[in-house]
């Protein structure tokens, strides 16, 4: 082809619409939904591109300062203060309902395994649910997607409170499940705030709401199967998710970096700056064909990611671990006596094995983000924010193997015993948690909400089916050691589940090397690295290490 006819190329291509790229597409069309539609003239400095009808997009470099990354730090807390109860309100209504199964079991004539499929049936559509509202928070905006979730999910509360009948809690609780957001959301707006070398903190406090609010329930729970009847299960939840709601509405602004841009595109027009547009405005809506894609795209991710796949496996197991204990535990100290109210203090154990946990880790963080300040970005590879975890990991199956053989009654071992090691179990899950989610949050970047969809869909859904085996495994394994054997085996799952850990660890530059998806984002993450760096930090420049590079050293 001769060099008039590529020219003619190139200017042809400018007159022509640009396809609106997704983040489900293949990588090499554009991953990362902040990628930059700048063009290099060669110098190093992005020129503008020149869109459908004559508009040029406003880049996220251009108008930096606006995002959330830049929001003051009281800020910046300040909304995940909210977030942190907003997370604690979904996840409560996840573990109290427990509390209610003595009262719908008399209520309605039903068996006590019947009256635990509202309590599966919601974990499994919120499973589904996190996966739904991750990437439309991501197309539309945080804020607008976190409000209608909260609201949808405080109406479903109403019938579960005056039902008639079991068919319509059921009902209820599955359209509650489908509507709520939940951590996939709530991570994703770290990502908004914070860059990947700096997200540390934000993420550890996140993720304690996360399973802090799943303790909650059956420890407040005990509360209510002691004092109220069954329907107060139902308008607790109410009046926490509206109380949050309310918080949400006047205290969390927008943080979502494609909705700022397109606010900042028009702030400038109306200052005089034409021919400036956000992405959102020189994009063609949404079609039923790319509604799908964006539905897909975090079970895509969920397949297709080797570390998604196997970490949110890992974290589903552990998490599930949690609803398994909120059935066993009424079997377990009904030995030593514990009226309800007491059952529902013995959840404290676990709670104070996730402060723990958290408290341990913000050492870490704070060394790992004074490196990465002091010599860039890429002073330490993602599998760093594993370390941690190597150790903490073995808790979980040491923890359920010590809880199986101090569960044996007042005639063997103190009532105490059994939670000192269900709160080794609580440090292990909060230290699962957090380290594979600030893991797949440093990989994935502005798509983590669907990255750690997966997880969650993970956790929610493993948890879900273990409301329903627990206290059937639990009564049923093992003859007159049912108690013992039921966590004796769960323990040796979970030295299984805990193996890709290491793997990780030790081979995930290879693993991430092989991902398309992840190797895009973090080209893009380089590309702007350095300007971002110099608006942010000074004159820190980023640096950069071979992907071959063991993650080794402090």
């Amino acid at each position: 082809m001769s060099d008039h006819a590529k020219e003619k190329d190139k200017i042809e291509g400018l007159e022509d619409p640009p396809p609106r790229v997704l983040s489900n597409d293949h990588p090499t069309q554009t991953l990362a939904e902040n990628v930059s539609s700048s063009v290099s003239d060669g110098s190093g400095e992005p020129t503008k591109e020149i869109h459908y009808g004559g508009k040029r997009e406003l880049t996220d470099d251009e108008c930096y300062d606006k995002l959330g990354f830049c929001f003051p730090g009281w800020k910046k807390w300040m909304i995940l203060s909210v977030i942190f109860v907003v997370q604690m309100s979904m996840n409560f209504n996840t573990g109290v309902y427990a509390n209610a199964i003595p009262g719908l079991t008399e209520e309605f004539g039903i068996s006590e395994q019947a009256a635990r499929v509202g309590q599966a049936a919601f974990l499994v559509a919120y499973a589904f649910g996190c996966e739904l509202w991750a990437p439309w928070s991501e197309e539309l905006g945080r804020w607008p997607i976190m409000q209608l979730s909260l609201f949808l999910v405080n109406i479903w509360q109403i019938p579960c409170a005056v039902a008639p009948n079991y068919a319509t809690i059921v009902v209820c609780r599955i359209l509650g499940g489908l509507s709520s957001a939940g951590g996939s959301v709530t991570l994703g707006m770290t990502a908004d705030m914070w860059e990947a070398e700096d997200q540390g903190f934000a993420v550890a406090f996140v993720v304690l709401s996360s399973v802090g609010g799943s303790t909650v329930g059956p420890f407040f729970g005990g509360f209510i199967g002691e004092y109220l009847d069954w329907h107060w299960v139902f308008w607790i939840q109410l009046i926490f998710g509206v109380v949050t709601q309310v918080m949400h509405f006047f205290m969390v602004p927008e943080t979502r970096a494609t909705i700022l841009i397109d606010r900042e595109a028009k702030r400038r027009r109306k200052s005089g700056e034409a021919d400036v547009y956000g992405p959102s405005e020189v994009s063609p809506g949404l079609d039923a064909k790319e509604v799908l894609r964006i539905w897909r795209r975090p079970f895509e991710m969920f397949i297709r990611e080797p570390i998604v796949l196997f970490l949110s496996l890992l974290s589903g197991f552990s998490d599930a671990l949690i609803f398994v204990f909120t059935a066993s535990f009424p079997l377990v100290f009904q030995q030593w006596d514990f009226s309800v109210l007491a059952v529902g203090m013995t959840f404290g154990a676990i709670l104070l094995g996730y402060i723990i946990a958290y408290a341990i880790f913000l050492p870490d963080v704070w060394r790992q983000m004074t490196v990465r300040h002091a010599k860039g970005g890429g002073a330490r590879l993602p599998e760093r924010r594993l370390l941690l975890l190597l150790f903490i990991c073995p808790l979980e199956p040491i923890g359920l193997l010590g809880f199986a053989w101090t569960t044996m009654g007042p005639a063997y071992t103190p009532w105490i015993a059994p939670l000192i090691f269900a709160c080794l179990i609580a440090m292990a899950n909060y230290g699962i948690y957090m380290a594979t989610i600030d893991y797949m949050v440093a990989a994935y970047g502005p798509y983590s909400a669907s990255a750690t969809g997966g997880n969650g869909f993970a956790r929610d859904f493993l948890a879900g089916i273990a409301t329903m085996y627990s206290t059937p495994m639990y009564q049923n394994i093992g003859g007159r050691f049912h108690l013992q054997w039921a966590s004796t085996l769960l323990g040796c799952a979970g030295v299984l589940v805990m193996i890709p850990i290491y793997v990780f660890y030790w081979k995930g530059p290879e693993i991430r090397a092989r991902s398309k998806f992840a190797q895009t984002l973090e080209a893009d993450r380089q590309r702007h690295a350095e300007r971002r760096a110099s608006q942010a930090f000074g004159s820190r420049r980023p640096s950069h290490i071979s992907a071959d590079e063991k993650p080794f050293g402090s």
